[in-house]
């Protein structure tokens, strides 16, 4: 059974950065991808920044958050800096393998003004 165990998220107020974290473990993966999704309250959950082969990010974080991987761990990391209110959600990783879809359980973010 695959798991996606995230962590990192917390409560900072505006202009501070958080680095977000999510490992993969249950099985092997010979190729996937990763990506981070979000939902605030009351809207739908969104793709924030994604990784395989190449990099995808929203309009809303370019240049102000990072995706990185590290195979070696089945890990995914979110760097983000410059946070603002909007970008308050529960933050979700996601993987990606052939047809097969998992999610983690998700790590709140609050960015207070």
């Amino acid at each position: 059974q695959v798991q996606l165990v995230e962590s990192g998220g917390g409560l900072v107020q505006a202009g501070a950065s958080l680095r977000l974290s999510c490992t993969a473990s249950g099985r092997t993966f010979s190729s996937y991808a990763m990506g981070w999704f979000r939902q605030a309250p009351g809207k739908k959950r969104e793709l924030v920044a994604a990784i395989s082969i190449s990099t995808y990010y929203a309009d809303s974080v370019k240049g102000r958050f990072t995706i990185s991987r590290d195979n070696a761990k089945n890990s995914v990391y979110l760097q983000m800096n410059s946070l603002k209110p909007e970008d308050t959600a529960v933050y979700y990783c996601q993987l990606t393998s052939g047809p097969n879809v998992y999610w983690g359980q998700g790590t709140q973010v609050t960015v207070s003004s």
